[in-house]
């Protein structure tokens, strides 16, 4: 990847970030922690990594993404709308009756949504029937699967991770985005899942750790699922900062879900927007 290229998908991410504040606004609670953490993760994925457009987002060959933590959706629907999928406009009707754009992935109403997640855990398991259904089809694609680390207290998360290596799904990557924060305290505190790259390799997987916010560094890890010469799926562990972008937000879980006032809207709007013009010059 080239020195152009990458600025430019670091510029796309901030836009995101400052898309996101501007879609959940002022006074309402929402998901800022887990969306944030992960917008680097999602930046790559649609924009270098995966076979996905608005024009081939029904292509029965396309690749596909699931946001197993669920919460974490809104950070999907600005890549959506980035994409040309979801009107922009439509964006500030998130979370209100009727709307398309729920919480939590709804996969009758939402476009680009492949999977209805949000009861943690389940995600993985499900790209694990999109995989053996597309081997099945002779179909050649791609299942991405982002994860929360407070995700992985899930038990299921681990019976998909056995079955995964056990079926020799080398076209399933499962993204673990580490910011170290649940809703209620830190992982560590709650449920410690460390040591993960172990873990992950005990179960039969192939694993990267990376900083989940060096947009060079993910895609060079995203590249192994194409370029791999194995019978292992992989999985990305992208050490992240909760809240990332926005300094009042960062390494706490206090925003995992929690309204801003008018004072911190803007304060956040404006470190973004402050972000955004240094890398513009």
């Amino acid at each position: 990847m080239n020195k152009a290229d990458l600025v430019e998908l670091e510029k796309k991410a901030c836009q995101a970030r400052l898309q996101l504040v501007h879609m959940f606004g002022q006074g309402k609670a929402h998901h800022f922690g887990g969306s944030l953490s992960c917008t680097d993760l999602l930046t790559a994925l649609y924009f270098h990594a995966m076979r996905y457009t608005a024009e081939t987002m029904y292509d029965p060959s396309r690749d596909r993404f699931i946001m197993s933590k669920g919460h974490s959706v809104p950070a999907q629907y600005v890549m959506l709308s980035m994409l040309g999928i979801i009107p922009e406009t439509e964006l500030k009707t998130i979370k209100q009756i009727g709307t398309r754009l729920q919480g939590h992935p709804d996969l009758l109403k939402t476009p680009g949504i492949e999977a209805p997640t949000g009861s943690l855990g389940q995600g993985l398991a499900f790209g694990n029937g999109i995989a053996l259904a597309g081997r099945m089809d002779k179909l050649d694609f791609k299942v991405y699967v982002m994860l929360g680390d407070g995700e992985l207290q899930e038990g299921e998360v681990w019976e998909a991770a056995m079955a995964s290596s056990h079926f020799k799904l080398n076209n399933v990557c499962a993204l673990i985005d580490r910011n170290r924060f649940q809703s209620q305290g830190t992982v560590e505190d709650l449920m410690k899942v460390e040591p993960l790259e172990e873990k992950w390799k005990s179960f039969g997987w192939n694993v990267q750790r990376i900083d989940g916010h060096n947009l060079y560094e993910i895609c060079e890890a995203l590249d192994m699922l194409k370029k791999a010469d194995t019978d292992k799926p992989l999985v990305i562990i992208a050490d992240t900062v909760k809240g990332k972008g926005v300094s009042f937000m960062e390494n706490t879980y206090k925003y995992h879900n929690a309204s801003l006032n008018e004072e911190q809207f803007h304060q956040a709007e404006t470190e973004i927007l402050n972000r955004l013009k240094q890398l513009e010059v």
